[in-house]
């Protein structure tokens, strides 16, 4: 038998071709505008995950607007992101973006005023939409601005690439680039009322107490330890992750759940890194390594290295510093992003 090396050559092809195809359909797109554009691409260039940033034109009505009549075509400077979603979620982009802009400023950002300045969110999907509204929702809440929250949520239109020279300002002309942000007072508001963080400070003491039971604000708040076999989720078998009870901020999944025999919640590992902190423990004459929320800053329990594998660790955690999403909830409870963990 004679093999025909063309249409073996075809089916490789083919093959190679759908898994680059696949791999494209994984990324997304998110879309914001918060004033100038040239300062909005270095935060999320620099970002794992982030494959893209594009500096462009959008919401608008004006077919083809240039920079010298986006703002009559009613459009605003904005930024389009291309992410990979198993890599960095929406809702880590989210806080980026608030981190970013004055969302209090209706008129603009900074020293440049106008419309086509002013911040917004444009969502692509539903998904999108309700992490957006709840991210705005929880900012309100913080307390950390005293004028109300203006940033806009609008649905994502035909977005319009800059011209090139506004591509990636701040790498071909970093003088004039870090001259004018310097002076457009970004950088000392970012300090001034997020103190380098990513997210919104930690709530007042009075406002955490008023919305715990005594036992979640001992453990979150007193790093008090919950009994054992009598707690809320020690042994719970539902599928669905496990987030901060003050924050909202995701930790563990079910997936990673399993019977430790200790009668505390135990996971391998958490369901984002990111949102663990782990320190010294010195407390009852032993060292232990306690395990706390990033953002909420919560007492969570501790880690210990004796686990199943592939980790070999045991995160040990009290069911009163959580709070339980089941994987039917997560779209309409705004952690639409993790349902696809479930899918079987």
């Amino acid at each position: 038998m004679k093999f025909n090396y063309f249409y073996i050559f075809l089916i490789i092809f083919v093959l190679f071709a759908n898994t680059i195809s696949a791999k494209g359909d994984k990324m997304e797109k998110a879309t914001f505008a918060g004033g100038c554009f040239w300062c909005m691409e270095q935060p999320f260039e620099k970002l794992e995950g982030v494959t893209n940033v594009v500096s462009g034109y959008t919401g608008g009505s004006g077919k083809n607007p240039t920079y010298d009549n986006y703002g009559k075509k009613g459009h605003m400077e904005a930024i389009q992101i291309t992410y990979d979603p198993e890599k960095i979620t929406y809702n880590d982009l989210l806080g980026v973006f608030w981190r970013h802009i004055d969302p209090t400023d209706a008129g603009g950002q900074f020293v440049d005023r106008g419309p086509y300045y002013r911040s917004a969110i444009f969502y692509h999907d539903e998904n999108q939409k309700t992490l957006a509204e709840k991210s705005k929702k929880e900012l309100e809440k913080s307390g950390i601005f005293k004028k109300p929250i203006v940033t806009e949520i609008i649905k994502a239109s035909e977005f319009y690439k800059a011209e090139e020279y506004h591509q990636d300002y701040y790498k071909t002309c970093p003088i004039r680039y870090n001259i004018y942000k310097k002076g457009s007072g970004r950088d000392k508001f970012i300090k001034e009322h997020w103190n380098n963080k990513e997210r919104p400070k930690k709530s007042s003491e009075e406002k955490i107490k008023k919305s715990l039971t005594p036992l979640q604000y001992k453990v979150t708040q007193q790093c008090g330890t919950e009994p054992p076999f009598n707690n809320e989720y020690w042994n719970n078998k539902k599928e669905g992750i496990y987030v901060d009870i003050i924050s909202g901020e995701p930790l563990f999944s079910s997936l990673d759940k399993f019977d430790s025999g200790t009668g505390w919640p135990s996971f391998i590992k958490p369901l984002k890194q990111e949102n663990i902190v782990e320190k010294e423990d010195n407390s009852l004459f032993m060292k232990r390594t306690e395990v706390r929320s990033k953002h909420g800053d919560s007492h969570l329990g501790h880690v210990f290295d004796d686990g199943p594998k592939p980790t070999g660790l045991r995160y040990c955690i009290n069911s009163a510093a959580l709070r339980f999403i089941p994987k039917e909830d997560l779209e309409k409870e705004g952690y639409g992003e993790y349902k696809k963990l479930f899918e079987k």
